[in-house]
């Protein structure tokens, strides 16, 4: 086999389809969040970047700066090695304390990524308990299907947010095994959010554990940040409550939140944490820092809401379509492949706009996005700008209006 023909001819498929991916070669800095300066074949430009996970432009905070500048000039660069040969530290033990507290559970347990936590867990719980069998949301992220996956329990698909699905599915179930139901709170593309108490209602009835993402909700819901469920007083209902450090709070990492008992569990039998390096003090010194001042502070929270809601009218009062959603985040459908990369092209180029196109796999075919993610420190300008380039454009592109 020609192993080089055979990956330029797949690479060339995506080129076709209008779904190769380009990665913007960006230089955030400091102070200056949102913009950012691009590197490319013609020189250095700045950009505005609407596209960053990074909800609240915590990465960029004073307090969480200096947090991991002392960290490093007090531990140095590196953590030394795995959590159970030498690279535990007093910052990770800190952190996982403020985590638990955050979300009200006994325990937390760190990982190096949102998904590493939710692979780790996932495939440690439903590969562990004997004969579980795990009820899982059909739009679940990636990393919470390939740690189902991984552990190769029985697993059962129902249909999005639709407790009717869940609990006609649970009631099909063989009553004497044990159960496991998984969801997210804020779904990443589309921006809904689950109908968290009536599933915990449901899984209560049947006597399954709840296992909850809530990585693109902690630090942007609830008076401390804890997330939708923190908002909506039904913590103490989840059995386990995951998270990622790398969005809101603007480091890098991700956890799980649960009972002592649970988390001790994971610690002792999961791979994805026995055998990765763990993260550096000063990450997670950084993340400290910022689940302290967001647990406090709901300036920025509050900033963030009133900056989508304005994006929100000025796409509205432009006829440019996006999905209705209660949360932060804005979903502007294009529902073409290859427009939709034209159109992020033509933003990036022409207009210094910075916001990737979201394609299949990633969302449906037909559904092709361009997924804007307002902070608190756009300005007013920087909104006028993207909605008068998306007017302008729209137009070209002869794309249907959204209809006032």
């Amino acid at each position: 086999m020609n192993f080089e023909h055979f990956f330029r001819s797949e690479l060339d498929g995506l080129h076709a389809e209008g779904r190769y991916r380009v990665f913007a070669d960006l230089e955030r800095q400091r102070g200056q969040f949102p913009k950012a300066r691009r590197h490319t074949a013609d020189g250095v430009k700045d950009v505005t970047v609407w596209c960053s996970n990074d909800y609240l432009g915590m990465g960029q905070h004073p307090k969480v700066i200096d947090a991991m500048k002392q960290a490093i000039d007090h531990c140095g660069a590196g953590a030394g090695g795995t959590r159970n040969i030498s690279g535990t530290t007093h910052y990770h033990v800190l952190l996982e304390q403020e985590l638990a507290d955050l979300h009200g559970k006994e325990s937390a347990l760190l990982f190096t990524s949102g998904y590493v936590s939710n692979w780790a867990a996932l495939g440690t719980l439903c590969s562990r308990i004997p004969g579980i069998i795990v009820f899982s949301d059909a739009g679940n992220h990636a990393s919470m299907i390939e740690g189902i996956r991984h552990a190769k329990c029985e697993r059962v698909i129902f249909k999005h947010n639709s407790v009717a699905d869940l609990e006609a599915k649970l009631a099909a179930a063989d009553p004497a095994a044990p159960k496991l139901v998984a969801f997210e709170s804020v779904y990443s593309m589309d921006g809904d959010i689950a109908p968290i108490k009536e599933i915990c209602d449901v899984a209560e009835r049947y006597g399954a554990m709840t296992y909850l993402d809530e990585v693109h909700a902690v630090g942007m819901y609830g008076p401390r940040g804890g997330g939708i469920a923190e908002r909506e007083g039904l913590m103490h209902r989840l059995t386990v409550i995951e998270g990622t450090l790398g969005k809101a709070f603007g480091v890098m990492g991700g956890y799980i939140a649960a009972s002592a008992a649970l988390c001790d569990y994971i610690r002792s039998f999961a791979s994805g944490f026995i055998f990765t390096t763990a993260l550096p003090p000063a990450l997670a010194a950084g993340a400290l820092a910022s689940i302290r001042h967001l647990k406090e502070s709901q300036v920025e929270r509050f900033a963030h809401q009133e900056r989508v809601r304005r994006l929100r009218s000025l796409l509205d009062r432009n006829g440019i379509p996006h999905m209705p959603n209660p949360s932060h985040i804005v979903p502007v459908i294009v529902g073409d492949a290859a427009k939709c990369k034209w159109i992020s092209d033509l933003l990036l180029d022409n207009c210094n706009i910075y916001v990737q196109p979201i394609n299949y796999p990633t969302v449906p075919k037909k559904t092709e996005r361009l997924r804007i993610t307002p902070t608190p420190l756009h300005s007013d300008g920087d909104i006028d700008h993207l909605v008068g380039a998306l007017h302008q454009l729209w137009s070209r592109c002869a794309l249907a209006r959204a209809v006032a």
